[in-house]
């Protein structure tokens, strides 16, 4: 690297060639006033502010869009900067409204900043001012364009984190505005309330409207912690007054998101404080639930679960743990299972998203997880979305695709709908559901038929490749044509686009997983990848973007019937030896139940008591009628949750458990980023973290859960598990570490299997194509699919007053040429009905679906969609069929 030597204010520093003036000052903490500047950005060079005096230039450039060169000399205070300065700083002040005293950002504005720094008090020039409506009619953000600086920053925001540029300035001169195209308000425009442009305004132009009069920001204290959404791991500021949380706002340093975040993570943290929280333990006498004391409700549930396991055995109770609990209250819940109960049967909401990722990956590679970073993606040459919708459920590494797509990538779709990035993508293959496994081998067929394998990487790296190869031949361009509806050439041009670049990441997600097939679609994701090389190196891989916040985590804890933490399996003696030894008991050796089988087994009466913690399987789990059924057939069923959700009605005893923002911990997300969850808040009201009732309902059963905190917690699991073996919370810090981890001296692994696979060598797996467990037919005529949407999140975000209001109600997708034949408008409601059940939805007529499918999400407990949903499981991981079931539709009235 090229270094120039140049010298500031009589100071001589070195910097690295290509860095601007402003960068070289910022280097040496030499303070440069700036207004529309922004490290995340380019460089704009509007404001003017950053002027310095260079020797030998006769005018002051702005230092933002200046480049160092060798022996350059700068001056940042003098006389005629600084007085140059001013006027710019008058300028401004002269149109901006003077209300500082009512502001939202007094005490945190950039302009009155430099104002009172510069001596500015807006007195000097005087003329017509502004007066232009305030832009307020949406949930989320106030717009005043009165105070706007017209810096750009949001503009380029928008455009250049968020891709999407809904914002531009309007008119000119002294009208310009900045804003939606042609002025609109935020609400009527296509913008999607990431709050990106509220994060680098320097002023009052753009604030957060549930903060508005909350709190200034001297009184305000900001946590750093973990969003509880997606897996993506976004971190934020949790803005915390008078022992409340208040809001949300950016922290720049956030390792996976810097500032940006999406409508949830920013605006959703109302839900916190939503009426419907547990605020007090609940226990059902005469049929009702009533409120009780912790101790009576512990104590109870202490001597129930004691007794069912002393008169049907330990395997007649089962648990659920929660991808929305930390890492430490996760080891603790499948310890409380094995240890004091004795039973394996623990699993948790990855069985119904994810668990074929972990399954198949593990297969193919040894490990079953992500093998790449997210912060690989802006600079991928090729990325291969399939059977997931970035933009919807994973926003920001939906942006960082987009960004990626600014710099010249390609981006091939695999998708029936048409989801946003299709419209971006250089290819958009249209398959019919459920037919993943063919496409895929017939995009690998057409690769071994070129050449374009790599077959350095299979000889030295991969096993099993012959008989992969031969069934390959099954799978012919046409046949594959036939089969998925995908043209031939669409074939050809995604497997060159693909197997032709020297980096090419592959994501997916549930449209993958949850199907029948969903550990085979995996395996053929993960073939594809060892097929040309494109594993084991930055910029590639295979690349699962896990559902929600902690699904990573809890599989690593040890949440799954047939693993200790770290993947470390129950049927292994030497592996059972261990833990046996480190927790003093005699531990199970047989795989537990996984979660569909739980409700089998209550209503046959092998299963008498379960204890959920943070899971509603009777709203999320297929067949959702079926769950009911199980859940009434049990002798004892324990519901801990911060919410009194549809499952905890039908509880027998329901414990408040804390929020994200009321304990400490780690989640895990979706590239293995362990990272802090640091407490804002006490419990409310009568509510406990869920690892204290855990450490009290196991010392009330005789077995000593006496831990201190969760990084003690956290100590215990890197004791036991390898992969978090260097792991501490002072470790972590405010950046996290990727597993594995082995040693506290690992620096963690951003890229995995890069010398090896996990398993030594790679896995080709022969995989066979086979048809979705249930298709339409004469009386069930439309298959019906389900997904997320942007504005919610599971049933989560439903607590939520500022989402719910923006996005309250399912709209069913349904085609155009449908919507004639069943001559319906939109909005019209409908009734939906499939084998297993019924419900009634609006419905939203859109090109986005083919004729024939029926798009829904499953977030609305008012239109519970599962009652419809198949309940056919994938042959190894049991994951529902959520992605195809027949179903009839009928007009209303």
């Amino acid at each position: 690297m090229e270094w120039f030597t140049l010298t500031i204010d009589g100071r001589e520093v070195s910097v690295p060639k290509g860095t601007t003036v402003l960068e070289a000052c910022r280097m040496h903490d030499i303070s440069i006033p700036t207004l529309c500047h922004d490290p995340e950005l380019t460089s704009a060079g509007a404001c003017r502010l950053c002027i310095v005096q260079i020797e030998g230039i006769r005018n002051l450039p702005p230092s933002c869009v200046t480049q160092v060169t060798q022996g350059m000399v700068v001056q940042t205070q003098n006389s005629r900067v600084r007085a140059a300065r001013k006027t710019i700083l008058e300028l401004l002040v002269a149109n901006h409204p003077l209300d500082c005293m009512t502001c939202q950002r007094m005490g945190n504005c950039s302009l009155a900043q430099y104002a009172y720094e510069y001596g500015v008090t807006g007195a000097l020039y005087q003329g017509e001012r502004r007066n232009l409506p305030v832009d307020k009619e949406n949930p989320f953000i106030i717009r005043d364009p009165n105070k706007c600086i017209l810096c750009g920053k949001c503009i380029r925001a928008c455009d250049e984190i968020q891709g999407r540029s809904v914002l531009d300035f309007s008119f000119r001169g002294f009208d310009t505005q900045v804003g939606p195209a042609f002025n609109l308000p935020y609400h009527e425009s296509d913008c999607v309330f990431c709050g990106s442009c509220v994060s680098v305004c320097p002023v009052g132009a753009l604030t957060e409207k549930k903060m508005a009069g909350k709190g200034r920001p001297w009184n305000v204290a900001k946590v750093q912690t973990t969003c509880p959404f997606c897996g993506t791991g976004c971190n934020f500021d949790l803005n915390v007054k008078d022992g409340k949380v208040i809001g949300v706002t950016s922290n720049p340093n956030a390792p996976v998101n810097g500032k940006a975040l999406c409508v949830k993570g920013r605006f959703g943290m109302d839900m916190i404080y939503n009426q419907n929280r547990l605020t007090s333990p609940l226990i059902r006498k005469k049929g009702v639930l009533v409120p009780a004391e912790w101790d009576e409700a512990l104590d109870l549930v202490a001597k129930k679960f004691q007794e069912i396991k002393y008169d049907y055995g330990a395997s007649a109770l089962a648990a659920l743990s929660s991808a929305h609990c930390t890492n430490e209250e996760n080891y603790l819940m499948q310890k409380f299972m094995r240890a004091v109960i004795g039973t394996n049967n623990i699993d948790h909401c990855a069985r119904v998203c994810h668990a074929p990722t972990v399954a198949g990956l593990a297969v193919s590679f040894g490990s079953g997880a992500s093998t790449n970073s997210f912060d690989e993606i802006p600079d991928a040459k090729v990325m291969f979305v399939i059977g997931a919708n970035p933009t919807e459920a994973h926003p920001v590494v939906g942006a960082k695709m987009k960004q990626a797509l600014a710099k010249g990538a390609k981006l091939i779709v695999a998708d029936p709908r048409k989801i946003e990035l299709a419209e971006s993508s250089d290819l958009w293959l249209r398959l019919r559901p459920g037919t993943d496994v063919a496409l895929i081998n017939g995009i690998m067929n057409i690769i071994l038929a070129n050449g374009w394998e790599d077959r350095s990487f299979i000889e030295k790296r991969t096993e099993g490749f012959e008989e992969f190869r031969e069934n390959l031949g099954n799978y012919p361009p046409e046949l594959v044509s036939q089969i998925t509806g995908v043209p031939v050439e669409q074939l050809i041009e995604a497997a060159k686009i693909y197997a032709t670049t020297e980096r090419a990441m592959i994501f997916y997600t549930l449209g993958i997983t949850e199907h029948t097939t969903g550990t085979d679609n995996v395996m053929s994701l993960a073939n594809l990848a060892m097929l040309t090389g494109n594993v084991g190196k930055k910029y590639s891989g295979v690349n699962p973007l896990r559902g929600q916040n902690n699904v990573q985590g809890s599989c690593d804890m040890g949440a799954l019937p047939g693993d200790y933490p770290g993947y470390q399996k129950v049927t292994n003696p030497e592996v059972q030896k261990k833990f046996e030894e480190a927790w003093g008991v005699t531990l199970s050796p047989n795989v537990g139940l996984m979660l569909p089988d739980m409700f089998p087994a209550a209503i046959n009466k092998d299963l008498r008591a379960m204890y959920i913690m943070g899971e509603d399987p009777v709203v999320t789990d297929a067949d959702a009628n079926h769950v009911r059924r199980g859940l009434k057939s049990l002798d004892f069923l324990v519901v801990q949750d911060i919410f009194m959700s549809e499952t905890a009605k039908m509880a027998d005893v329901v414990l408040p458990g804390a929020s994200f923002a009321e304990k400490s911990g780690t989640f895990t997300n979706a590239e293995r980023r362990i990272q802090m969850v640091n407490q804002a808040i006490l419990p409310i009201s009568n509510a406990k973290t869920d690892g204290e009732i855990l450490c009290e309902l196991a010392n009330r059963m005789g077995y000593p859960f006496s831990y201190n905190s969760s990084a003690e917690i956290m100590r215990e699991v890197a004791r036991l598990t390898p992969l978090y073996g260097g792991v501490t919370h002072q470790r972590l810090g405010t950046q996290g570490l990727q597993w594995p981890v082995p040693t506290p001296e690992h620096p963690g692994s951003q890229v995995l299997h890069q010398e090896r696979f996990s398993r030594g060598k790679g896995l080709f797996m022969a995989i066979s194509y086979q048809e979705a467990n249930e298709l339409p037919d004469e009386q069930y005529p439309f298959l019906l699919s389900t997904g997320r949407k942007l504005s919610h999140y599971n049933v989560f975000t439903q607590n939520s007053e500022a989402l719910d209001s923006y996005s309250p109600k399912e709209l069913a997708e349904i085609n155009p040429l449908d919507a004639k034949r069943l001559d319906v408008e939109n909005g019209e409601r409908v009734k939906v009905t499939s084998r297993r059940g019924e419900l009634e939805t609006k419905i939203q007529i859109t090109d986005r679906v083919p004729s024939g499918i029926v798009f829904m999400t499953f977030h609305y407990k008012e239109t519970p969609t599962n009652v419809l949903t198949n309940g056919a499981s994938d042959k190894v991981s049991k994951t529902y069929e959520y992605k195809a079931c027949g179903v009839k539709l009928t007009k209303i009235g």
